[in-house]
């Protein structure tokens, strides 16, 4: 007997953006599964119970595992999965590494504090090819950050990545050069403009830009 599964409220959320990240519509999908198209339609809308059977060959569409759809693997890393037989590696220029990060999103910063070296998540937006992220003033990121020798500036890296454990296959983007912060009211409201809200909360009103003098990146694809 097939049961149904105790399904989170963002299963439809996943279901749809795993869909819209291979490129399908919902009729193709539904196809695929082998289920109603208007049922699809529920699954990505509602908070659904869909059964264990349904759960599976959605996740076969889509080629992935029932337990990503489900978030049962939120917890873990990413990457954890096999690599595929043939890999292919290829360099990434400069346009497309900008085209990649381009959307914002969370990226990781590798700075030096006084006890070591240091990578922290931040959300971040791109404004030309600078990488502006906000942070709290007397924080971490402000203190690590402030030379305090005039015409010197801090250099650091930022590294964005996405990983696609169903395909494995993934991309990633170093950003190196040096840090300012942006202390012009005029400045800091074109920033505001952009709309880097931190996920971590809290006052983080010091707008942080990076400066990018060197950009490049990696993919990772299967062979096909």
């Amino acid at each position: 007997m097939t049961g149904r599964v105790s399904a989170p409220g963002d299963l439809g959320r996943r279901i749809a953006r795993r869909r819209e990240d291979l490129g399908l519509t919902r009729d193709e999908l539904a196809r695929r599964a082998g289920i109603d198209p208007g049922y699809l339609a529920y699954l990505e809308d509602a908070v659904a119970s869909p059964n264990t059977g349904t759960v599976n060959r959605v996740a076969t569409a889509l080629d992935t595992k029932p337990e990503d759809l489900l978030g049962g693997n939120a917890d873990l890393p990413p990457g954890r999965g096999r690599p595929g037989s043939r890999p292919q590696m290829e360099k990434l220029d400069r346009d497309e590494c900008l085209r990649l990060i381009t959307p914002g999103g969370v990226g990781r910063i590798a700075f030096e504090e006084i006890d070591g070296p240091v990578i922290m998540p931040v959300n971040y937006a791109l404004h030309g090819s600078s990488v502006i992220f906000r942070t709290a003033f007397g924080g971490p990121l402000d203190d690590a950050l402030r030379t305090g020798v005039q015409g010197v500036e801090s250099k650091v890296a930022f590294e964005v990545d996405r990983i696609d454990d169903a395909g494995r296959e993934g991309w990633s983007v170093l950003v190196r050069g040096g840090i300012h912060h942006v202390s012009s009211e005029e400045d800091r409201a074109a920033l505001a403009a952009l709309g880097v809200r931190p996920w971590a909360g809290g006052e983080r009103e010091l707008y942080v830009r990076i400066a990018a003098s060197e950009v490049t990146g990696r993919r990772i694809r299967r062979d096909p």
